[in-house]
């Protein structure tokens, strides 16, 4: 007799679009997880972050930017990361990113936002 899996509370079904294969060396992956920073300047051309964890120089980042009511999604690299801040067990990191292959959109959304600061219309 064959074992049956019809008396498990949630049957198994197999719902991949295609085939897997096993790996048998090393494969490395990240998993990107959205950790809060605190946006310090910003520019055309990129920004500076703070941050509880430090950024990894010429590592490529999405970052979610709140401009004023509208937010963007844009690539950045990392040019420079250091500490900012040491206090007891809390280390902040300060690091700059230049934007790299924003759309058309996304730059006018920026340029935006840098025009709205400067003539005083945002109160951030």
């Amino acid at each position: 007799m064959t074992a049956s899996h019809s008396d498990d509370p949630v049957p198994y079904r197999n719902i991949r679009a295609g085939e897997r294969l096993r790996i048998l060396g090393d494969l490395r992956g990240a998993v990107l997880v959205s950790q809060p920073i605190s946006i310090r300047e910003i520019g055309t051309g990129g920004v500076q972050v703070e941050s509880d964890f430090p950024f990894h120089v010429d590592t490529l980042y999405e970052l979610r930017l709140d401009l004023g009511g509208r937010s963007v999604v844009v690539k950045g690299r990392v040019a420079h990361c250091s500490v900012a801040e040491m206090d007891n067990d809390v280390v902040r990191y300060r690091a700059g990113l230049q934007f790299v292959e924003l759309p058309v959109h996304t730059t006018a959304a920026i340029d935006a936002f840098i025009e709205d600061l400067k003539t005083g219309r945002l109160g951030v």
